[in-house]
């Protein structure tokens, strides 16, 4: 029986997400143990993401520690890895996709069913995503953007609390946590509309390439048609040479059609792209062709 060490990060939903993985294994006759470990993205909770240096804020200290073969299995959000793994690591496996939709929670006091999304007019918003910030500038420019920091729990209690009118959310972390939102007036955004993360809602299973037998075993657990979808949005992230930071949403759905959002700078909102072919083949370097001509023409 093959014992595996995870790693992950101490946050609830990084710990579901690694025991989900975990269950996984076992049904699978393996022995596990899972490892917490601090990451920069943990530490400093006072900093917009856009105000924090290099990119990896919630993997590099986890990616580390595999390369020091202090843990064999690291179990991330897709969403926050970098597209290039550090030499030596590889994705070995990619997950289910829970619904990539983002959630806005609104306090009952802020509905205004008459408004788009049902958000009352000059509504504080609370996000620290520049994807999320500049589409929400894009709908609604009455809207007041607040940085809004910590786990998923941590930022329901600052909108219950009364911080925020509402705040933005990865609808898949809230339903793997099970939360009970009945307290708040829950909009979700069409990820067609509002576009998410590339990756938003998979999970990444990454190894050292080196660990063949592992590699075997988490073949068991792959879902390669949602790798296929996946790779045309990681690959224009990697193309645009972005991280948390960039103001860039993409996703493709389960028809190959795949939607755009990006900004220069969110404050000035997103521009809108779709794109439907009878393939996905170079379709990520046709979309940044159309970004970057778009961007060069902003700035002539």
């Amino acid at each position: 029986m093959q014992h595996i060490r995870i790693g992950s990060r101490g946050s609830d939903l990084a710990l579901w997400q690694a025991n989900h993985v975990r269950k996984q294994l076992e049904e699978l006759g393996c022995s596990v143990a899972i490892t917490i470990i601090k990451t920069q993205g943990d530490l400093i909770q006072h900093l917009s993401f856009d105000k924090l240096e290099g990119k990896g804020f919630f993997t590099k200290e986890i990616e580390q520690a595999l390369l020091d073969e202090t843990i064999d299995l690291a179990v991330h959000s897709h969403k926050d890895l970098e597209t290039n793994s550090p030499e030596g690591l590889s994705i070995a496996c990619v997950s289910e996709r829970e619904d990539p939709a983002d959630l806005l929670l609104i306090a009952k006091n802020a509905v205004d069913e008459n408004s788009k999304w049902q958000l009352k007019q000059n509504a504080i918003v609370g996000t620290s995503s520049a994807r999320r910030k500049s589409q929400v500038v894009r709908f609604r420019k009455d809207v007041e953007i607040k940085d809004l920091r910590g786990n998923v729990p941590t930022r329901i209690q600052k909108l219950r609390d009364g911080d925020y009118d509402a705040i933005l959310l990865a609808k898949a972390g809230v339903d793997r946590l099970q939360i009970d939102l009945s307290e708040f007036h829950v909009f979700a955004m069409d990820p067609t509309e509002f576009v998410p993360a590339p990756a938003q809602g998979v999970l990444a299973l990454q190894i050292r390439e080196k660990d063949k037998e592992l590699f075997t075993v988490l073949q068991r657990m792959h879902y390669p048609e949602v790798q296929h979808r996946i790779a045309v949005e990681r690959k224009v992230l990697n193309l645009m040479q972005g991280g948390c930071q960039l103001p860039l949403g993409v996703y493709c759905d389960e028809n190959e059609t795949v939607y755009v959002s990006h900004a220069t700078n969110w404050e000035d909102g997103s521009d809108f792209y779709e794109y439907s072919t009878d393939g996905l083949e170079n379709l990520a370097e046709i979309i940044v062709e159309d970004l970057q001509q778009s961007t060069k023409e902003e700035f002539e």
